[in-house]
Formats: C-alpha cells, structure tokens, sequence
C-alpha cells in the first residue's frame, strides 16, 4: 500500500477529515496542497487503488471512512456512476446494455 509522493500528501491531508461529516472537497483540498483538483482527484483515484478507505461523494467531499458503513456508501456511489457511464455508453452505441458489458445470455 505504498503511495507516490503526491498521494503520499493527499493522505497526509485527509488524515485531518475522518468521517464524513467532515469532508473536505477537491477545491479545498487542491488550494491546501497547491495542485488542481483534477489532480486531487486522480491521487484520490490512485489512494483509492492502493486499497486507502478514501471516501467521498459531491455532497460530502473526501474524507477517511470512520465506518464501514461509510465505505460501503462510498463503493454504491461509485457503482451508481460506472453502472451509469456504461448506460450512457449503450445509449450512444444504440446497443442493450447487457450486450455492451458482455453478460452471458442463457437460453429461456
């Protein structure tokens, strides 16, 4: 679970925002650290990867899960928005879901 020097200081900052109510969001966090949010949010991503319960959603910012149940919060968000991006993505190729995503289909 070792993290780039950057991410490195991304945990280091969040280590003060356990729990969610007391997120913090990217724009705060970029402006503390002196980076873009878009590069907060791709350290968060990379956090994220190397198995660090960095939790957040719009609504509450990025925070360290203080529970499980805010983990498991975090993971049906993120769910929540691939399941939407690949029905966008279905949408566009005109193709059904299932299809796009490659499920098995069993005769009936």
């Amino acid at each position: 679970m070792t993290a780039t020097r950057p991410a490195a200081d991304v945990l280091a900052a969040l280590s003060a925002h356990i729990g969610a109510g007391h997120g913090i969001t990217a724009a705060e966090l970029a402006d503390h650290l002196g980076m873009l949010p878009r590069m907060v949010r791709q350290l968060v991503s990379e956090l994220r990867m190397s198995g660090h319960a960095v939790c957040g959603t719009p609504k509450t910012g990025y925070y360290l899960a203080e529970t499980e149940a805010e983990l498991e919060q975090t993971c049906r968000f993120l769910r929540s928005r691939a399941l939407h991006s690949l029905a966008l993505e279905a949408a566009l190729r005109k193709t059904p879901l299932p299809d796009l995503i490659g499920q098995l289909h069993l005769p009936t």
